[in-house]
This record gives C-alpha cells, sequence and structure tokens, in this order.
C-alpha cells in the first residue's frame, strides 16, 4: 500500500492477534526503515540488522581478518542475539541505512534473515515499507499471505493493485487479499469503487483508541481489544488463518505500506 494507510497498525493487531495464544512462537520483522512497529509494539529497539551489517564492514576494514565460516558463525550469533523477546514473541529490525545506496545490501540481508529465521518459529509477520519496492527487488520473495492495505482514497486502492499485479510475477504466495483501513462505516465501504483483481478481505474501522496511541506512541499490546481489533481479525478468518489452531507448517505474513 502507500505511505500512511496505517500498515503498521494492522501488522501489530496481527502480532497481537497471534501471540494471544501462548503456543504460537511469533516473530515479528520491522522491514520499514522508518521503524514502527517497535513501537506499536512497545518494544525498545538494542541492535538492528543494519547495526550488525556496518559492524561487519568496519570489521574488514580494519583487517581484522576471517575464513567465511567463522563470519557466518559470528554473524548467526550476533542475529539471534539481536532479537528482542517477550513471551512468545520475538522482535527484529532492519533498521535504517545512513549511508546512500544500502538499501539494496540491508534488503537482500532481510532476504536471508528471513529464510534462515522463520524455521524457529510458527508465524513470522513482516512490516515491509511502502510501496512496491521490496516486492519488485524479490525481498520476500516467498509469503503465505499477502496481505495489501489501503485507506479509502482512489490512488490508495490503485497502489495496492500495482503491488499485487508485481507480486503475480516477483512473489510466490498462497493466498493474497485486501484490507481497506480507517472507514468510518459500512456505507463509506459499500460506496467504495474496489479492484476486481484483488479479493477483499473487510474492512477495519476507524478506531480512536489506536488513533491516540499513535499520538502518545504507545503500545497497541497494551490496551483492550476494540472494534479495529476485531475487524482484523475477521480479515485473517477470511483468509483462512485461524490463530487458535497449530499453524500448518511456517506462516508468514507480509503488509506492504507505511504508517
Amino acid at each position: 500500500g502507500k505511505g500512511g494507510v496505517g500498515k503498521t497498525s494492522i501488522s501489530a493487531n496481527i502480532v497481537k492477534t497471534l501471540i494471544s495464544d501462548l503456543k504460537n512462537k511469533v516473530l515479528a520483522i520491522d522491514a520499514d526503515p522508518a521503524v514502527g512497529l517497535a513501537t506499536a509494539l512497545g518494544i525498545r529497539v538494542g541492535k538492528t540488522v543494519d547495526d550488525i551489517r556496518n559492524d561487519l564492514i568496519r570489521r574488514v576494514k580494519a583487517g581484522e581478518a576471517q575464513n567465511k565460516s567463522e563470519v557466518l558463525s559470528r554473524l548467526d550469533y550476533e542475529m539471534f542475539a539481536a532479537l528482542e523477546e517477550r513471551q512468545n514473541l520475538a522482535f527484529l529490525a532492519i533498521g535504517r541505512p545512513e549511508n546512500e545506496g544500502c538499501y539494496c545490501q540491508v534488503n537482500h540481508m532481510l532476504k536471508d534473515i528471513i529464510v534462515s529465521l522463520a524455521e524457529n518459529f510458527d508465524y513470522v509477520v513482516v512490516d515491509g515499507e511502502a510501496g512496491v519496492e521490496q516486492i519488485n527487488r524479490r525481498v520476500m520473495e516467498t509469503v503465505t499471505h499477502l496481505l495489501l492495505i489501503s485507506d479509502a482514497s482512489k490512488k490508495g486502492l490503485e497502489v495496492a493493485k500495482t503491488i499485487l499485479n508485481v507480486a503475480d510475477k516477483a512473489v510466490c504466495y498462497q493466498r493474497a487479499g485486501l484490507i481497506v483501513n480507517r472507514l468510518h462505516g459500512p456505507n463509506e465501504y459499500k460506496d467504495l469503487s474496489l479492484p476486481e483483481s484483488i479479493d477483499c478481505l473487510g474492512w477495519v474501522p476507524e478506531d480512536d483508541t489506536i488513533r491516540q496511541t499513535d499520538i502518545d506512541g504507545s503500545s497497541l499490546l497494551e490496551i483492550e481489544d476494540g472494534p479495529a481489533m476485531e475487524a482484523v481479525r475477521g480479515c485473517l478468518a477470511e483468509i483462512g488463518i485461524d490463530h487458535t489452531k497449530p499453524a500448518r507448517g511456517k506462516q508468514r505474513y507480509d503488509t506492504t505500506g507505511a504508517q
């Protein structure tokens, strides 16, 4: 989805739904350089993937020679050490590259991290950056469920349609669906001209409580479930996700947009 459609709030509500069953081991990956998912989940980021990458570059430039197996072993250790854990939730931030031209390298690393870490969890929720770039670069090449997020604007819906068209060529996914966010009631939803090519899972109402958490910078995990949360759960059920049942294989959710 385009920037500002509420993708991060949707991601946080998905995480909240999944971790409500303590049997689920959930990994949340903040792949947006804005690092908004950490705030939404009330997590303080210590080290990001980009911090680890920059440290590796520094060591190489300093002449600290190591063979390939030693480098991989150290990176593997540092990646797991960078995970922020809360009961059955683990969190990893990709970070914001400080230097121009770093995005491609970070995106390639993100792709490898998802593959290597996913096997340790029942569900992986990936909160992507706005627009189509991470899809176009095949950063998230394989996901089970691709969730497209839009607001009620024509531009937002067109961006979602474009992302799905690109994903059809660049991403291996089992199901894809659209969630329309921040609507003011069923009548507004009925009046929308939804793209026929996208399966619409439902709509999420504007929720003043969530809006206040955005203003305060507080965690969505600490507030009572409201209408937005219930709507997100309904959308997950619509796409075939029941968080109360054991995951069949590893479930990965990728939401694209920005908040």
